[in-house]
């Protein structure tokens, strides 16, 4: 399977609420750089992604990934996504039912068939 077929795969996992810790090689480390939700960052390793996810889930009724653009070069695919999540929860001026929207660039690096790394930049449209 190529490694954007593998990141389609991904996304789409998470749209489906699967669990996707099988995605992740074993010493993932994902780097989220700072937005209007996660100000100061963050860097994520297997068991902190884990718990992000199980959080996630309690925050989002769903989530859309569009995917604008993938682009791969060896073991890195950089994607372009249109994100949007429907709110379980309040957050900020929202409130649930309400509709977040960002774009997303996302880089992933592979080893194998594992994303072992991966940077998010992540653009929130105002709320």
């Amino acid at each position: 399977m190529s490694r954007s077929a593998i990141v389609r795969s991904y996304l789409k996992a998470i749209e489906l609420r699967k669990d996707v810790l099988g995605f992740y090689a074993d010493d993932i480390v994902q780097e989220e750089f700072p937005n209007r939700l996660s100000p100061n960052g963050a860097t994520r390793e297997l068991a902190d992604l884990k718990a992000a996810g199980e959080k996630g889930r309690d925050v989002m009724r769903s989530e859309i990934y569009e995917i604008v653009n993938l682009v791969e070069a060896g073991d890195t695919v950089a994607a372009e996504i249109i994100w949007r999540g429907v709110l379980a929860i309040a957050v900020q001026n929202l409130k649930p039912g309400d509709v977040m929207k960002a774009r997303f660039a996302v880089f992933f690096e592979f080893e194998g068939e594992k994303i072992r790394r991966q940077r998010n930049y992540d653009c929130f449209e105002p709320f």
